[in-house]
Parts: structure tokens; C-alpha cells; sequence
């Protein structure tokens, strides 16, 4: 049997839309494998009772398939589905790494990208590897159609999921299908400031570089009291606020030691709204963990 620890990340940040990605501290998944001739999979933990198990509508199902092997694989959520904090996305880069040390393999974390990116296509229709690249590899990673970039990065931040669904599916619906020149422009100015500041683990220059005027928008529409919330975590001290991947969860980048403060104001300004949420005092994190 192998065990692996696979975090929750974020995706786009922004101005990074299906190009950046970033790891987690927490929350994870927790995905087990061992040989069997057939695959089968079970699920435990949050959101378990909305997944299917049945390997050809799972993620990991179809990571299995494309590394040409079976297993048993259980999966303990504790990344809930469409959270907008690449759930499925860790279930299958979990799959993917637990299946490459159970059956000696020998690929590597970035072979294994495109495995469980396989997983990925499941639930938005396309084989995406913005999420499962952080989960896998750790850190700020940049994916474009030459490969992918990593980078180690250190910073606090914010998660906060409120009690409500988007589903990846529908929020790729309202990303416009043109925009302005202007737009383009601010978008390309952002990110390269956000991909600046991560080689820093500079909070101030990440939070400035997340600012998009293209899909952030029209994604934040389909989240009760994302602006108020947006405005509330600034106040508290936030250096940035964005959607997180599809939605629902906001990411909040913070400076070191106000992250309670932002994660109160977030709370507090949800409930104000009529909208439950929890948030998550994190920070970047490592890439999948292999503990046996």
C-alpha cells in the first residue's frame, strides 16, 4: 500500500487564468493505494457522499487508466468538492503519485502532471493541469503549453469557503469569450507583477498583481457577497483578494501575522450576508507528500 498527502491549491490568482497555480498548506486529501487487478475506489470524508465511485466517473479512475495500471484507491476528502480549491484536483494528483511508487513507475512528479491532469478533464471537460501542477509539485507554478514552471514561495494567506456551489463547469460559462485591448494589457501587467513578486515572497506585489478585470468579475457574480467580503479582508489588512479557481472560496493574500484578523473579517462579513463559511489560516505549500 501507498499512502499520499495531497493539498488543496488555488488556481488563476487572477491574472493568471488557466496559466497559475498554487499549493496549499491545508486542507489536503489523504489517498491510499494498493494492488488489485481491478480498480475500485472508495471515498470517506467531506463532500464523500456527492462523489462517485465508480472508477469511470472518478478522477482517479482516470488517472489509473492513463498510468496503465489498477489498484484498490480510497480517498479521505478533506478538500470538498467544488470549493474552488482543486478538490478533484488533489484526488487525482494523490492517485497519481500513490500508483507510480505502488507499481515502481519511475515517472517523474512533472511526468505525472499530465496523468492526473487526465482526472482534471473529468469534471470540467478538458484536461487542465493548473491545479493538479501546484498540488503535485509544490508552490507558485506557472503551466502553459511548453511546460511547466515552479517556484518555491513563502507567503500567508486566507482561504475562505462559504456554504454555497459553483461548479466548475458553470463558472467557465461566464468567462467572456472577448475583451478590450485594455484589458488584455492590465491583465499581462498584473500577472507579470504577481509572478515577480513570488520570486520575492513579496505579499504587497502578489496582492497588487492579482487585480483582473476580464474573469474575476464576471466569476465573483455567481458568489453571494464577494465584494463585500473583498472589501472587508483589504480592510482587515489583505494585500489581495480574488476568487479562488471556479469559486466559491475567496483567496486572501495577507503580510505575516494579520491573518487572523483577515480570516475574522471574511467570517464576519459572509454571516452578515446570510452565507455560512469557514476559512483557512494557510500559507504556500509543499507538493504531495508519499509516506509509504
Amino acid at each position: 500500500m501507498r499512502t499520499v498527502r495531497a493539498p488543496a491549491t488555488s488556481a488563476n490568482l487572477g491574472s493568471g487564468y488557466d496559466v497559475f497555480g498554487l499549493a496549499l498548506e491545508t486542507p489536503a486529501d489523504v489517498v491510499r493505494a494498493e494492488r488489485a487487478e481491478e480498480t475500485s475506489i472508495s471515498v470517506t470524508g467531506v463532500g464523500s457522499t456527492y462523489i462517485p465511485e465508480d472508477p469511470k466517473s472518478n478522477t482517479v479512475g482516470a488517472v489509473a487508466e492513463a498510468l496503465g495500471v489498477t489498484a484498490h484507491i480510497h480517498i479521505d476528502k478533506g478538500v470538498r468538492p467544488s470549493s474552488g480549491l482543486g478538490s478533484s484536483a488533489a484526488s487525482a494528483a494523490g492517485a497519481a503519485l500513490a500508483l507510480n511508487a505502488l507499481y515502481d513507475l519511475g515517472h517523474s512528479r512533472t511526468d505525472l502532471v499530465s496523468a492526473a491532469a487526465e482526472g482534471e478533464a473529468l469534471v470540467s471537460g478538458e484536461a487542465h493541469a493548473d491545479n493538479v501542477a501546484p498540488s503535485l509539485l509544490g508552490g507558485f507554478t506557472v503551466v502553459t503549453e511548453d511546460g511547466i514552471t515552479q517556484v518555491d514561495a513563502s507567503l500567508s494567506l486566507v482561504a475562505c469557503l462559504p456554504e454555497t456551489v459553483v461548479s466548475t463547469r458553470d463558472a467557465r460559462e461566464v468567462v467572456p469569450s472577448s475583451t478590450s485591448r485594455a484589458a488584455v494589457t492590465e491583465t499581462v501587467g498584473n500577472a507579470a507583477t504577481l509572478a515577480v513578486g513570488m520570486t520575492r515572497n513579496d505579499p504587497d506585489l502578489v496582492g497588487q498583481g492579482m487585480d483582473d478585470p476580464v474573469v474575476t468579475p464576471a466569476r465573483a457574480a455567481l458568489i453571494d457577497g464577494y465584494d463585500d467580503v473583498r472589501a472587508a479582508a483589504l480592510e482587515a489588512g489583505a494585500t489581495g483578494v480574488t476568487v479562488s479557481g471556479a469559486g466559491p472560496s475567496l483567496l486572501a493574500v495577507c503580510r505575516t501575522g494579520n491573518q487572523r484578523a483577515v480570516a475574522d473579517a471574511m467570517l464576519e462579513t459572509f454571516d452578515d450576508a446570510g452565507v455560512e463559511s469557514r476559512a483557512y489560516q494557510t500559507r504556500v505549500g509543499q507538493g504531495a507528500m508519499l509516506y509509504d
